[in-house]
């Protein structure tokens, strides 16, 4: 198989590039090359910026591809680019959406690919929304062979996936953790939410790769596994060798008195439970398993991390507003209570 990917080095691209290149692909990487050294030796890189399409149109100008996967796509105006460059040179399109597109609020917490998108809280999922109408409309029209692909929250070793963390990354509630500090958990931290480990998403993407049942579909793929958030924060706690003091905060309480998105990415996203059903990807992949419990991906995201200290990214803004949310917290009951 030859293929083309659009990135290739993202929390999700990244396990797809390496277990294609165990597989012996042919795989070309097209990007600026800033991280050219998690690269296998085996993966071509054709250096460029996609948005420079002239540049890009002149290294494929002789090429042809079973698979080109766009990972950085957000924005249909990128789509209809992608559409100039690659109709007509691949067998097989894929995009990358979101599972934040489905509907918001949920009419069934169970989701499947036809569940409706809809999400008015958070202008990434529309947008995402409306690459895939473009998409859509390109396959009807056009007969271009899309495969849209639908990914929840996808984690590897190099970042501890939360429901509330500050713009620098999740380091810093780990680093709370680790001080015996309190964190912040939204809601009461007992609606559902799946983690996938993007080693279990790679095993699925794959199997959609050159898969002529795919063609004109939306999968989503994700683990099958559900955890409430308070497991979720008890599972990174324990990874750290340390006891949670968990702090429950109202999502709209955040997202009123916050600077992050938090009305995009708790309301229109974490904040409600989720539970895919993945039956769709197993019948296009016979034999797909997410095998990886969040419990022991966690602890080799965390090991990995503690080891790497240029993933320790501290962030005091998001440290201290965590301070004052508690503090005013604490200073409510206190008032009520006539202390």
């Amino acid at each position: 198989m030859k293929a083309l990917f659009i990135g290739g080095t993202g929390i999700i691209s990244s396990a797809i590039t390496r277990q294609l290149a165990e597989q012996g692909c042919e795989l070309y990487l097209l990007n600026r090359g800033n991280r050219g050294d998690r690269l296998p030796e085996n993966v071509r890189l054709l250096q460029a910026d996609i948005n420079d399409e002239a540049r890009v149109a002149e290294l494929i100008e002789h090429m042809s591809f079973d698979v080109v996967a766009d990972f950085i796509a957000f924005h249909p105006d990128q789509l209809e680019r992608d559409f100039r460059l690659f109709h007509g040179k691949t067998k097989q399109f894929m995009f990358i959406s979101s599972a934040s597109a489905y509907q918001k609020p949920l009419s069934d917490y169970r989701i499947t690919e036809s569940t409706p998108l809809a999400n008015p809280y958070w202008e990434y999922s529309r947008n995402k929304i409306a690459c895939e109408e473009y998409l859509i409309r390109q396959y009807r029209e056009h007969r271009f062979p899309i495969t849209i692909v639908r990914p929840s929250h996808t984690y590897d070793e190099r970042s501890i996936p939360l429901g509330v963390h500050g713009s620098r990354g999740s380091w810093q509630v780990a680093k709370r953790m680790l001080e015996n500090k309190p964190v912040i958990i939204h809601g009461d931290g007992t609606s559902l939410w799946t983690m996938t480990h993007n080693s279990d998403f790679a095993k699925g993407f794959i199997g959609l790769m050159g898969n002529l049942h795919a063609i004109g579909e939306a999968v989503q793929i994700t683990s099958d596994e559900s955890l409430t958030w308070n497991q979720i924060y008890e599972a990174i706690a324990d990874a750290l060798g340390v006891k949670l003091r968990a702090v429950h905060v109202p999502s709209a309480f955040l997202a009123a008195c916050s600077k992050e998105d938090y009305t995009g990415g708790l309301i229109g996203d974490k904040a409600n439970s989720v539970v895919f059903d993945n039956g769709k990807l197993k019948r296009l992949v016979p034999g797909f398993a997410a095998t990886k419990r969040f419990d022991q991906g966690i602890k080799e995201t965390v090991q990995y991390i503690l080891d790497h200290p240029e993933y320790q990214t501290e962030d005091p803004e998001f440290d201290s507003w965590c301070d004052n949310v508690i503090d005013v917290l604490d200073g409510a009951i206190a008032a009520i209570k006539g202390n």
